[in-house]
């Protein structure tokens, strides 16, 4: 891999482009934002459950703030790698990096939550939660979990949001385009955190902390791999790749996103105090030579009347201090990044910033991920999601002839572009089902739930 062959202008799923004013990696910001999946994280929770009298980030907000990050990433990035000699010299290269990197990460970016499903991301393992249950030695369980290979098995039981993501951006559904969204293979390389399957999943290392594609996705995944040029990882007989390096911007602008704007979410709804909040963000302000700390103590304070606004501020400094100080550590180990032996997230690599990183991971486990709030919203989230899984599941796996008016009834509620062959295997009725519940909406989940359960009518 070379930073000269890491990228393509080519479409997944086209051959060839049309002529546009807009650049491809433009097209690709443009082809997400106006999709269906994208709409619908306005109403999919982030960490907080969305309360009507109080603003919190959804995943939409918190979507379109990573990739405003991302955009500033990738443009300190590219004009940086544009300056190199070897690329200065490729008319195509260069023009890429100057331009076109920006849009890549900004477009990833927006796209790197698509996959997760409703209520935050206990929605993840809710999901699986029917198919956890089932394995057991129960005779009617052994032979319901021989319909599936052991990958296969493996992704039903740990439902990944980062491979769900690949998978509604390159399926094609019933009705619609091949292709799925069509973006360019640098795009869809760049939101892949974890490029390897899911049997080769290890907590331990960085890209392959979890997975990144379902077996029924794995040809897509392969074609992207060949087309960008992602390095082999030999683990065994498993297919894994070493990350691409346009993933570690994307990460990166999704943890300065979350790091930052969870605190000042939990600030809004009580859970943490100003003080706590504008202390630590000062903190992290501190280690930016740039910044003059004194007057920017002076500007908080002179908000100090809205305490909300006094803290977008602080926030807004210590986000362009996280931007910079990523930069400096990609930038620092691009050598490594690009052969593949860069093992750590950008933002866990600045020394300066390690125990305020550590401390804000540490408040935030103790006191905003197990608030009571989020607590109860992730205890509906297993009951609601596993539920519906459980009804749609169970339907869809017997035999057509022998379903009874009931499991008939729930199939008929799945949209057009969800609809399975009945000679298709169970992993492939399976995924048709995941596909339509990942997708849900908080909101459109809890209704569907209630209607199901005959709460509501």
């Amino acid at each position: 891999m070379k930073w000269e062959n890491c990228f393509s202008p080519k479409r997944y799923g086209i051959e060839n482009g049309n002529n546009d004013i807009r650049t491809e990696y433009e097209r690709d910001w443009d082809r997400i934002i106006f999709s269906s999946p994208f709409r619908r994280l306005q109403n999919k929770t982030q960490v907080f459950p969305l309360p009507e009298e109080v603003f919190v980030h959804n995943r939409l907000t918190h979507s379109l703030e990573v990739a405003s990050i991302g955009r500033s990433l990738g443009k300190i990035i590219g004009k940086k790698i544009s300056q190199i000699e070897k690329i200065q010299n490729n008319d195509l290269a260069r023009a890429f990096y100057k331009n076109g990197l920006k849009n890549v990460i900004s477009s990833a970016c927006l796209a790197h939550d698509l996959g997760n499903p409703a209520f935050g991301h206990s929605g993840e393992e809710a999901i699986s939660k029917y198919f956890k249950k089932r394995d057991t030695e129960k005779a009617e369980d052994i032979d319901f979990k021989d319909n599936f290979s052991p990958q296969e098995w493996n992704d039903l039981t740990t439902f990944e949001g980062n491979a769900n993501a690949l998978r509604i951006l390159t399926m094609q559904q019933h009705g619609r385009l091949k292709g799925g969204f069509r973006l360019t293979y640098s795009t869809l390389g760049s939101i892949i955190k974890y490029p390897c399957e899911s049997l080769a999943s290890n907590k331990k290392i960085l890209h392959r902390k979890k997975y990144g594609y379902f077996k029924i996705d794995e040809d897509v995944f392969l074609d992207i791999a060949k087309e960008l040029n992602l390095i082999a990882d030999h683990v065994e007989s498993k297919t894994v790749f070493k990350r691409h390096p346009f993933v570690y911007l994307v990460e990166a602008a999704d943890d300065i996103a979350y790091n930052i704007i969870d605190f000042e979410d939990a600030h809004r709804l009580g859970i943490l105090t100003y003080e706590e909040v504008s202390a630590t963000f000062l903190k992290i302000i501190k280690t930016n030579p740039q910044e003059n700390v004194k007057h920017i103590k002076a500007q908080a304070n002179s908000l100090i009347l809205d305490k909300n606004e006094s803290l977008a501020y602080l926030r807004a400094k210590s986000i362009n201090t996280l931007i910079y100080k990523c930069s400096d550590v990609f930038w620092e180990n691009r050598k490594q990044i690009l052969k593949g032996k860069y093992n750590t997230s950008l933002i866990k690599d600045i020394p300066e910033l390690k125990d305020i990183m550590d401390e804000i991971e540490k408040v935030s486990i103790e006191k905003i991920y197990n608030a009571r709030k989020v607590i109860e919203l992730e205890i509906a989230g297993f009951r609601i999601m596993s539920r519906l899984v459980e009804d749609f599941v169970t339907s869809a796996l017997t035999e057509k002839d022998k379903r009874d008016k009931e499991q008939n009834k729930i199939l008929g509620l799945l949209p057009k572009q969800y609809y399975f062959d009945e000679s298709s295997s169970a992993y492939t009725k399976v995924m048709h089902i995941l596909d339509f519940i990942s997708g849900m909406t908080d909101l459109f989940a809890l209704k569907l739930y209630r209607k199901l359960r005959g709460i509501e009518i």
